[in-house]
């Protein structure tokens, strides 16, 4: 096993709000998994002789909350959650919206994946997406060749 020390950001040693200040785009959005109000899930990608497979971790939600899209070769997960909470009590009444949503999209390798056999499953709190090869994607065997 190889270890990588990681960079955190363009100026190591410079604190991190200058590398913040550097990576934004204007008006406070991210170029990156972290932003104003915004999250987008890790996903790991996992490939076996077989299959692909995506782990994404979404604590929190439902199956119902996903919704999975394959076309051309575009693997598209997103997921939309409104969530109200209210509180009564003699003195006061609280009322608060909470709105999380992210939207994954991953180009597959052409032609590999066989479309109509995907499968996604969703247990505590991660989302397993199963993609399997088409046949002729699958490795072959080795094959010794005589010489004549």
């Amino acid at each position: 096993m190889t270890l990588i020390k990681r960079n955190n950001g363009f100026f190591p040693g410079v604190p991190s709000f200058f590398d913040d200040f550097i990576t934004r785009d204007l008006l406070g959005w991210s170029n990156g998994a972290h932003g104003y109000g915004t999250s987008v899930p890790a996903v790991n990608i996992k490939e076996d002789e077989d299959n692909f497979e995506l782990e994404v971790a979404v604590p929190g939600l439902k199956k119902e909350d996903f919704k999975i899209e394959l076309e051309n070769d575009v693997l598209v997960i997103s997921s939309e959650k409104e969530v109200e909470n209210e509180h009564k009590s003699d003195q006061y009444k609280r009322k608060e919206f909470s709105y999380s949503t992210f939207k994954r999209t991953f180009s597959l390798p052409e032609n590999k994946v066989d479309g109509d056999k995907v499968k996604a499953k969703y247990t505590d709190g991660v989302l397993y997406v199963t993609l399997p090869k088409r046949e002729e994607a699958k490795p072959k065997p080795v094959r010794t060749i005589d010489i004549g």
